[in-house]
């Protein structure tokens, strides 16, 4: 814990020099002031997280932390659980949509096993992180101990090192679970205060009818376990998952190196949202894509204080949205190495005198 503790504390304030010197840039190219909205507010983040004027096209990466989790025994998942071990090989067969959109953004996947019940082979090309196989039926007791649970955060820190030391200015955040909806909601309900049946929805697709059992699976595995909301990690441990936890620590570790952390939907934002908890100074380095179906995202973001600038309609998870997103950044730093300024195109607008 206390290597957590000295991470959180070594978070620094954004360059506010980068971001002035980049709006700067921005006033001056060939559009009216500001209209390029969202798109100049993502370059001046950029700039302020990496220190520099203007920010290199940045080197990304979607780290897709995958684990099971015990709740699927209560019939709250769509699919049955062997689909996560499934999926890890459709990962690393290309197969997946976060394969497609990952190379649609030129970003790196990295498939991370931090918790699925199956044991892989060594030589396949995962990182192979696992701290157990998979979580405990969350409904009859904690999910985990408070040990794994600040294990699994430091997985997500040693990777987010391990992508800083080889040049990665933006690391998005992707997850593979059956039944991680159903933790993810738990931790939304505890961290938000909200009413679980306001956090709950159909997860991979479950049918209409099966939504209120999730609701009941996810109050008694609060009242049980009664996690206590002024400790993150205590939630995390007892009504989280392994890959949740792990992606908390990829949040706070990439605030801590300078990285933006592209947010994905649902299941992503619970982890953001525990990391929020530990330390409200990671806020500035998040960038929310999309509004995901479900309907805890929301309730997720309002807390956080975030808004994100896509609406799909999604709610996949793997991380599409995030990547996704990251097209859209590289929108915003291309604008600022391509686009002309006023005196090198030379125009010459009229000012008005009202």
């Amino acid at each position: 814990m206390e290597e957590i503790k000295s991470l959180i504390a070594s978070i620094q304030p954004l360059n506010y020099k980068a971001m002035a010197t980049t709006l700067k840039r921005l006033d001056d190219l060939t559009k009216p002031v500001g209209s390029l909205g969202g798109l100049e507010k993502m370059a001046c983040q950029l700039a302020g997280i990496r220190g520099t004027f203007p920010p290199a096209l940045p080197r990304k990466a979607l780290v897709l932390m995958a684990a099971d989790h015990g709740v699927t025994a209560e019939g709250v998942a769509a699919s049955p659980p062997a689909v996560t071990e499934q999926m890890i090989y459709n990962f690393i067969g290309g197969g997946a949509a976060i394969n497609v959109l990952s190379r649609h953004a030129n970003a790196d996947l990295i498939v991370v096993d931090v918790g699925v019940k199956c044991d892989f082979p060594p030589d396949l090309p995962i990182m192979h992180c696992k701290i157990r196989r998979g979580t405990d039926n969350m409904r009859q007791k904690a999910a985990m101990s408070r040990t794994d649970a600040i294990a699994a955060i430091k997985v997500g820190i040693t990777m987010v090192e391990t992508l800083a030391s080889q040049g990665y200015a933006v690391i998005g955040l992707g997850e593979m679970g059956i039944g991680n909806t159903t933790a993810s909601s738990a931790i939304a309900s505890v961290l938000t205060g909200k009413p679980v049946s306001e956090v709950v929805g159909k997860g991979g697709g479950i049918p209409s009818e099966r939504v209120s059992h999730k609701v009941q699976v996810v109050e008694e595995a609060i009242a049980h376990n009664k996690p206590n909301p002024q400790d993150a990690i205590d939630v995390l441990a007892k009504v989280g998952g392994l890959e949740i936890a792990a992606m908390a620590g990829v949040v706070l570790a990439a605030a801590a190196n300078r990285i933006m952390l592209v947010i994905d939907g649902f299941i992503s934002s619970s982890a953001v949202l525990a990391a929020y908890k530990l330390s409200n100074r990671i806020k500035p380095y998040l960038l929310a894509t999309h509004l995901s179906e479900e309907p805890g995202h929301q309730a997720i973001l309002d807390i956080v204080g975030l808004t994100p600038f896509l609406q799909l309609n999604m709610c996949l998870g793997e991380g599409t949205g995030g990547v996704l997103g990251m097209t859209v950044l590289d929108a915003a730093v291309k604008i600022l190495h391509e686009m002309a300024t006023f005196e090198e195109a030379k125009v010459f607008p009229v000012k008005s005198n009202l």
